[in-house]
């Protein structure tokens, strides 16, 4: 220890060193201050190292000393908010940001970003307008309702929509719909801050539509049906369904109001995911108003979308929350531009990402994991082979369905399984993957084809 004390007040200081050639140099390329912050971490670092017994290492007022400094400040500088590439198989991956955007929405983003827009000015008589008129039509058109409007995210637009009607009132709920949402977030919380007071019917397995019935003397304004998107309640199960909970609403002068959450315009069960409900069938089955992400099965922005009778529309617009919690522009850009692709001669399974890679075939995939598998398999070191997985839709969206789909499963010679991913990690563009059995799996269905090319790469180096 003590011969270490000796090297630790060899450590150069920090004035000193910065009136060098090199120090002057970094400062010149990086500021003063920045500089002298890395220094002290560095140094900091060291000494915590040398508490514990390891040796300083040597060389700190070489040019060793300035490639570390210099490297850390480069690193520092690097965009901590970049793109990755998504392996997991998972499509609407919440930590990966969800939907990636069609090319449309993308150029749609670039075009509104670039300059100024006519995000709330009405072209035809130069007076203001309504920034919800760029989509309004759109959503009406598609979902099948009477007007529409759109703020920041789902959980915004439920808790819009309760405060609306059900302000210091009673709004009546399954108990076996009381999610939770990524992030801890749960709906009785959402409801409390609303202003609402929650009436809880049923059981966590069992809800009858008497149940909703024997809630009325409650006085209640609303029911409202979230649908259990992050969950499955199987076996001794039931609960009415929306046509019945429609006409009981209705009947006694109250709003039907669903949480959809995912939010499919188009079916999807010929995919594979059979009990994902469009918005279409519920705006039909009598619920008055609808509210959904457009950031999931839509394949679009963040945001949230509600659609309903123009009356009740026509209050939300009046709320005064409407303004905190609104879309913003660039969002609006690349909503409009999405749902534009829903509209005929398009095909939506194959302009829209998410729409695309939950529609793609096992054997499409396969052929895919093939062609890469036959390049990284030539990697020094690497070993591959290809294997039946699952891929599932995510963000919410029937986590018990699996889709049929292909991985390819590499094994290192020198580095374990988290290594490997540790490393695919640190890459630019980082690749994300999936460790089973301490080998990782790159599943191809939630890699664009255009990320082939960068996916080869990333493994490439990783394996150096």
């Amino acid at each position: 220890m003590r011969k270490i004390s000796q090297e630790l007040r060899q450590l150069p200081a920090i004035d000193r060193w910065l009136r060098s050639e090199p120090a002057s140099a970094l400062c010149a390329e990086f500021g003063r201050s920045e500089v002298v912050e890395v220094m002290r971490e560095r140094l900091s670092h060291i000494r915590d190292e040398a508490a514990k017994g390891v040796e300083p290492p040597r060389g700190l007022e070489g040019e060793g000393y300035v490639r570390l400094l210099r490297a850390e400040l480069v690193r520092r500088r690097c965009d901590e908010f970049r793109r990755v590439i998504n392996a997991t198989g998972i499509v609407i991956h919440t930590n990966l940001g969800r939907a990636p955007l069609a090319m449309e929405a993308v150029e749609a983003v670039k075009r509104i970003a670039r300059g100024y827009s006519n995000l709330e000015s009405d072209l035809e008589t130069g007076r203001r307008g309504s920034r919800y008129q760029h989509v309004e039509a759109l959503l009406t058109r598609l979902g099948g309702s009477e007007a529409a409007v759109v703020v920041n995210n789902c959980a915004a637009a439920v808790m819009l929509a309760l405060n609306t009607f059900c302000h210091d009132g009673e709004v009546v709920i399954s108990r076996g719909e009381l999610i939770e949402i990524g992030g801890s977030f749960r709906m009785p919380d959402v409801i409390a801050r609303s202003g609402a007071r929650m009436v809880e019917v049923g059981t966590t397995n069992k809800t009858r539509l008497d149940d909703y019935s024997a809630a009325l003397c409650e006085q209640p304004r609303a029911f409202l049906v979230c649908h259990p998107s992050n969950y499955r309640i199987s076996g001794f199960t039931s609960k009415p369904g929306l046509a019945e909970l429609a006409e009981l609403a209705h009947q006694n002068g109250l709003i039907l109001m669903q949480d959809l959450g995912s939010g499919a315009l188009v079916d999807v069960r010929p995919a594979g995911l059979r009990d994902e409900p469009t918005v279409q069938e519920c705006v039909t089955a009598g619920v008055d108003l609808v509210m959904f992400s457009g950031d999931k099965m839509l394949g679009g922005p963040q945001c949230g979308i509600l659609l309903g009778k123009a009356e009740l529309i026509a209050r939300i617009r009046q709320n005064a929350m409407l303004r905190p919690l609104r879309i913003d522009k660039l969002s609006l850009a690349a909503l409009n531009a999405t749902l534009r692709l829903y509209l005929p001669p398009n095909d939506p399974f194959e302009r829209i990402p998410v729409l695309s890679m939950i529609n793609e075939d096992k054997m499409s995939v396969e052929r895919r994991s093939k062609s890469a598998l036959d390049r990284l398999a030539k990697i020094p070191g690497l070993e591959g082979s290809l294997h039946d997985d699952e891929s599932f839709a995510g963000g919410g969206a029937l986590p018990l369905t699996g889709i049929p789909s292909t991985a390819i499963r590499l094994h290192h010679t020198t580095y374990s399984a988290a290594e490997f991913a540790r490393r695919l990690r640190h890459n630019d563009p980082p690749v994300i993957g999936r460790i089973a059995n301490d080998c990782l799996h790159l599943n191809l269905r939630t890699v664009l084809k255009r990320e082939t090319e960068d996916l080869i790469g990333a493994v490439e180096r990783a394996a150096a």
